[in-house]
């Protein structure tokens, strides 16, 4: 249960009322933590529950009879969009892990700074847990740390260096498999339809295709790389630039499924068989590629993994233990389907 003030305080000879969050820092853990200990949940390791007790003792603190206002343990998901199939994933892993320990889960879409202080407002009013995110700014990390809540962030699209553990994909090697695969297959000219440049994972898949190129002794033409969203407009968009050049590419890998759906319907709408004429390779592993015409080629990220992982994490911090590692990512796989042949030539 997260904490309140009102859960429980205690009289000092001084006439000081002792709260739940000075507990805490006294402490050294957050205060949900504390709040934890309070009301006999077995997510405490046995040395933080021996300290916070030991406190608990030393200032008499007494538990509050429980009220209808109590809730359950709560944790945060937060997104700059949940139109993206991606999103549908990650909380699919995390609603898994969560409703198996009793959590519950609030789903939110951040988009710039007002909504995400409105949100820190909200945040602070549920007492929330714990908070899993890939897209609130450093400074709202630095306000959750002040607040004592634990923090995740899931696919990093920020900048390195972050304090908060993090949950990721092997981005670079799976660039670099999909590219390669195309090289095996016969292609040279490979065009690329990278992902936004503020990115870690745009920036690592955009790496791997250009290692996998120059292990290959193919130039890197950067006539070749395109700029997409990750949506499937800016892969239609992509596709068609790419196209129109006097050399157009025999092969597209696209940073993202949606820019590779948009990729194959720019190909489409021209008269372009995918792979006859073009072979096309995505990136994700969403469920509707396998039932595209033709089945998607594509490197598979675990998303539902990544947010299983961000809960087991969170739950982890939440009992002031030290995960693991502080960055952890998870393999990436290509699943060769339909999409990619050996190149041919247009007339």
């Amino acid at each position: 249960m997260a904490a309140r003030d009102a859960v429980g305080r205690v009289t000092r000879g001084t006439g000081h009322r002792v709260t739940i969050a000075e507990i805490a820092r006294e402490a050294g853990v957050s205060v949900p933590t504390v709040s934890r200990v309070v009301n006999g949940r077995s997510d405490v390791s046995p040395q933080t529950r021996a300290r916070v007790e030991a406190l608990l003792r030393r200032h008499r603190y007494r538990r509050r009879v429980p009220g209808p206002g109590d809730r359950a343990a709560l944790m945060d998901l937060v997104f700059g969009d949940l139109g993206h199939p991606w999103a549908v994933e990650i909380i699919r892993g995390v609603e898994e892990v969560a409703q198996a320990a009793g959590i519950g889960t609030v789903v939110s879409v951040v988009h710039g700074r007002a909504d995400a202080r409105r949100w820190m407002t909200n945040l602070r009013a549920r007492a929330s847990d714990g908070v899993m995110t890939s897209v609130l700014e450093p400074v709202l990390h630095k306000e959750l740390r002040t607040l004592g809540v634990p923090l995740v962030v899931i696919d990093p699209a920020g900048s390195a260096g972050l304090e908060a553990p993090t949950v990721g994909a092997t981005n670079w090697a799976g660039g670099m498999a999909a590219t390669d695969h195309l090289l095996r297959l016969g292609h040279r000219r490979i065009g690329m339809i990278a992902g936004p440049a503020g990115h870690p994972c745009s920036r690592a898949r955009l790496g791997g295709y250009r290692a996998a190129l120059q292990g290959a002794g193919v130039p890197v033409d950067a006539g070749l790389i395109a700029r997409g969203d990750f949506r499937h407009a800016s892969g239609f968009a992509c596709c068609n630039a790419l196209l129109d050049l006097r050399e157009p590419p025999t092969a597209l890998f696209a940073a993202s499924d949606p820019m590779a759906l948009g990729a194959i319907e720019a190909l489409r709408r021209r008269g372009l068989r995918v792979p006859e004429d073009i072979s096309v390779v995505g990136f994700d592993d969403l469920p509707e590629v396998r039932w595209c015409a033709p089945p998607l080629t594509t490197v598979r990220q675990p998303l539902a993994d990544m947010g299983k992982l961000a809960v087991r994490t969170l739950q982890r911090l939440a009992r002031a233990e030290k995960p693991d590692s502080h960055r952890v990512e998870l393999a990436t796989e290509l699943v060769v389907r339909a999409s990619t042949a050996t190149p041919t030539t247009r007339g």
